[in-house]
């Protein structure tokens, strides 16, 4: 009897880890692209988001939605941390203005770039990687790379910028994880 639910037991574990926002790394370090990210948990969006000083070019400002791995997210609640294997998704999109019916204001369009932060104790703590052109692939930032220093300094929890997710904002504050200042 046990052999015959075996295969139900395996499509079953297998679904929930298609589902769990499990992270997979190729021999060379890369890391694959969650098929299912835009079902995680959506924390914000921003458009036009800029972290130099002189202002950007905003005529075509890009949004950017970040997306967390449902697992995580729960972690984050109970703690004001992230817990390790937190996968942290910025989806980068372009933006168009009179799409359509719409007169004014902005519409996301193509995604023009894909990062993911993510927080791995085998591989070191936190890391970077980008998937550019659409790549399934995503290549490691160098440590050396500036937004390490940047998510260190300025981040308001645990290296990440919950100060741009208004629902987490709170929880950090009540955990006693939100760095002040932070604003």
């Amino acid at each position: 009897m046990l052999i015959r639910r075996l295969p139900v037991l395996t499509l079953a574990a297998a679904a929930l880890l298609a589902q769990s926002g499990s992270l997979q790394y190729s021999k060379d370090g890369t890391l694959a692209l969650p098929k299912d990210y835009r079902q995680w948990v959506f924390l914000s969006s921003g458009i036009g988001m800029t972290y130099a000083s002189a202002g950007a070019n905003n005529d075509h400002p890009r949004f950017e939605n970040v997306f967390v791995n449902p697992q995580a997210y729960a972690g984050f609640l109970k703690t004001g941390t992230w817990p390790d294997k937190t996968a942290l998704v910025l989806e980068i999109r372009n933006s168009e203005s009179k799409v359509s019916i719409n007169k004014d204001g902005r519409v996301q369009t193509g995604v023009s770039a894909i990062e993911i932060h993510v927080k791995d104790s085998a591989r070191g703590g936190w890391g970077f990687y980008a998937f550019r052109d659409g790549a399934q692939q995503g290549t490691p930032f160098p440590k050396t790379a500036d937004c390490f220093t940047c998510h260190e300094q300025n981040g308001a929890a645990d290296s990440t910028f919950v100060q741009f997710y208004p629902t987490l904002i709170d929880v950090a504050k009540q955990h006693g994880t939100y760095k002040a200042g932070a604003e």
